[in-house]
Formats: structure tokens, C-alpha cells, sequence
């Protein structure tokens, strides 16, 4: 077995590892990165694509930022809308700050392509990791990669691997509290190649069910439809989404959604989770391995970047200053801005879905709440500023 030294060793080459990666490279700080996927995986995939103001600005100040300011879709408002008629969020009026689409797969290759040419080390397709010693003061994490088994000991471990990934595991019992909530419905997504037809996206309330028009570039859509958590996604055929996107899309002035070819489609159930702390010994959590929001916030890849702010901040403040206040704050300061981003996305979860055997007094009420959004300045502004991103230190 092969044996490596580094400072910190990074579990997870998602927005979360990566972006850790690079800022503690600013700092002078080794790493490694590892990652059970391929790198033409990592790059590839599809997923969240709005980013906050304060996401836009960490990365442009990091140095990772050219090709977003040349290619990401700014966005300085939403438009919500109830059975076809839609109203104007405008952030720019309320916060003056807007938002930025440009999809998770391209800030993953621009952090990918960065570290490669600092001369980062990044290493693919890793199989069987494994942490060991967390509670020590040199942590051990153990890999089969191509060239054969690894052992790599570090000062630190970040767990940035995904809800899905070994991190979170790796806490002894009893020590996480964990806190979900289930939603009782499902987003059905598409990728489509048409040119996106407004210049931002829409958020529709519909008596059939919530559905939302967004884009990822300037010739691919996005859009989704609420349907059930057991969805038969083999069931919806082209002409039958289509149809339903229409019906639920449709604004009383006529415009309908531009059809194009489906180039992808698939349900995603609608969950929040945090595990709390997200510290213990020496390993630490950020992203997805540590929370879970419903998408309807955009808030998932906002809030990793957050955590990995903090996170850089506080290894940082230990190597220059042998301060290991941060790092042992490191948790709490996260799960401030976490748990007010899950109430953000509760609350327009809840805001625009139908649910099903909702009394009358609910539905009532959850028009009359949607109609008190798009007509009070005061509540468009609390709406706006949790959009575009709470301040880092919220």
C-alpha cells in the first residue's frame, strides 16, 4: 500500500470539494481530492443551475468566475404565477442584486479545469474510500484507485461526497442528530433543446399541480412538473408532457413554453434533511453530505458554497494562527444560515404545490398567502433577499 501526506484530504469532487479545494489552494493549503466517479461524469451531469448573488460573487473573487460572467443567464427577477395569471418579483428593485443561472455541471468543469492548472491533485474513479482515525490527529483515508490501494494521512477530512457518499457514515452512533421532512409529491424534469422563450423563470401555481420554466443555457430549457413520488416516468410520453406543461404553463397573454426535443427526463422526490453537527474529531461535512433542500429554494449548491466558505476560513485560521476557534465553531456557524435556507424552501414549497386532500380553509388560505406575496412590497422583498442569498455570515 502506497502511502500520501497532505493537509486536508477531500472526500467528493462536487461544486462543494472542488470550490474547497481551490480556496484553500489560495491560502497555501495542500489537498487531494478524491472521487469515486469518472471526471467526464463529474462534468456531465446535470443538476442545480441558479446561483445566489453571493455564489456568483465568492467564485468571480476566487479567480473561477470568467467564463460565468461571459456565458451565465443574469437574472434579476421571477415571475409567479396562480392558473395563468403571473405577477413580477423584481429583485433588482428589492435588493438591488440579482441571480445567475448557469448549471452545476459547468461551475464543476471550470473548478476542475482550475485546479488541474494549479496543479491540484485530483483523483478519479476511487474505489472502496474509507475513513479511519477521525478522532485523531492524523486522520487516514484508504482508497483502491487505477495504480492500486492508497493510504492518504491528512491534518484534516472534509466529507463533501453527497448525501449518498461515505462521509456522514463514518460518525460513530449516537453522535448525529438527524432532522427530515418527506414531501408528498414529486418534480418530473425535463431537458429540452429549445431556445428558452422569456428571460426568467416562472414559478406556477395550477389547480393540476405546481410547474416551473426555467433554462440552462441559451438553446436548453428546463422545466419541471409536480406529479407523484411513484411516478412511472415510462409512462409520460413526449406529447403527454408537452401538453401538460402547456396547460400548467400557459399565461392569460398567450404564451405557452417553446417545444423542442426532450433530451432528458426523470422524477426527483422532494426531501429536506440536516444532520447535525457537522464536525466530529477531525471530519468535517459540507454540501449535500450534511443537508437536503427541495430544489424549489435553489438553494442546494448555494449552500455548500457557504459551507466551504466557512470551512476554508476556519483551516485557514489554524495553519496562519495555530486558531482552532473557528474550526470548533465551524458547525454552528453553518447550521444559522442552513436552517434559515430549509425554511426559505419549505416555505415556497408550501407555497406553490397542490396538496393532496388539502381542506378548503387550507387552499383558501394558500391563495390568499400567494396573493399577499405579489402585492405587499414588504412580503416580495423578504421573498427576494432569501432568493438572491443571505449574507455568508447570516
Amino acid at each position: 500500500m502506497a502511502c500520501f501526506k497532505t493537509q486536508v484530504g477531500i472526500v467528493g469532487a462536487g461544486p462543494a470539494g472542488l470550490m474547497l479545494s481551490h480556496l484553500l489552494h489560495l491560502t497555501g493549503i495542500e489537498s487531494i481530492v478524491l472521487e469515486a466517479r469518472s471526471r467526464a461524469y463529474c462534468e456531465e451531469r446535470v443538476r442545480a443551475g441558479v446561483l445566489e448573488h453571493t455564489s456568483v460573487q465568492m467564485l468571480c473573487e476566487a479567480g473561477v468566475g470568467e467564463r460565468l460572467s461571459r456565458e451565465g443567464l443574469r437574472h434579476g427577477g421571477i415571475d409567479l404565477g396562480v392558473n395563468g395569471l403571473r405577477q413580477r418579483i423584481s429583485f433588482i428593485d428589492l435588493t438591488g442584486k440579482c441571480v445567475t443561472v448557469y448549471g452545476q455541471q459547468e461551475v464543476v468543469k471550470d473548478l476542475i479545469a482550475r485546479r488541474l492548472a494549479d496543479g491540484g491533485e485530483l483523483r478519479f474513479e476511487c474505489r472502496h474510500v474509507s475513513l479511519h482515525e477521525i478522532e485523531g490527529p492524523q486522520p487516514r483515508i484508504r482508497m483502491d484507485g487505477n495504480a492500486g490501494a492508497d493510504e492518504i494521512r491528512c491534518d484534516f477530512i472534509a466529507g463533501c461526497d453527497g448525501f449518498h457518499g461515505i462521509s456522514r457514515s463514518a460518525f460513530p452512533p449516537g453522535v448525529l442528530s438527524i432532522y427530515e421532512h418527506t414531501y408528498p409529491f414529486a418534480w418530473l424534469g425535463i431537458l429540452a433543446e429549445a431556445p428558452p422563450s422569456r428571460n426568467e423563470l416562472l414559478y406556477m401555481h395550477h389547480e393540476r399541480g405546481f410547474a416551473l420554466y426555467s433554462m440552462r443555457s441559451p438553446r436548453i430549457t428546463r422545466l419541471y412538473l409536480q406529479c407523484r413520488p411513484g411516478e412511472d416516468i415510462d409512462e409520460w410520453s413526449y406529447d403527454r408532457i408537452w401538453s401538460e406543461l402547456h396547460s400548467r404553463l400557459g399565461c392569460s397573454d398567450g404564451w405557452r413554453p417553446t417545444e423542442g426535443p426532450i433530451l432528458q427526463k426523470g422524477v426527483t422526490g422532494m426531501r429536506s434533511f440536516v444532520a447535525e453537527p457537522l464536525q466530529y474529531g477531525r471530519l468535517y461535512l459540507a454540501g449535500d453530505a450534511a443537508h437536503i433542500v427541495p430544489p424549489t429554494g435553489a438553494k442546494g449548491m448555494n449552500l455548500a458554497f457557504a459551507d466551504v466558505f466557512h470551512l476554508s476560513d476556519a483551516i485557514a485560521a489554524f495553519y496562519r494562527r495555530n486558531d482552532e476557534s473557528k474550526l470548533s465553531t465551524y458547525s454552528q456557524t453553518c447550521l444559522r444560515r442552513i436552517w434559515k435556507a430549509q425554511r426559505f424552501s419549505w416555505w415556497m414549497t408550501a407555497l406553490l404545490h397542490r396538496f393532496e386532500n388539502e381542506s378548503g380553509f387550507d387552499r383558501k388560505r394558500q391563495l390568499a398567502e400567494l396573493e399577499y406575496v405579489t402585492t405587499s412590497r414588504a412580503a416580495a422583498t423578504s421573498l427576494a433577499e432569501n432568493y438572491v442569498g443571505l449574507p455568508l455570515q447570516a
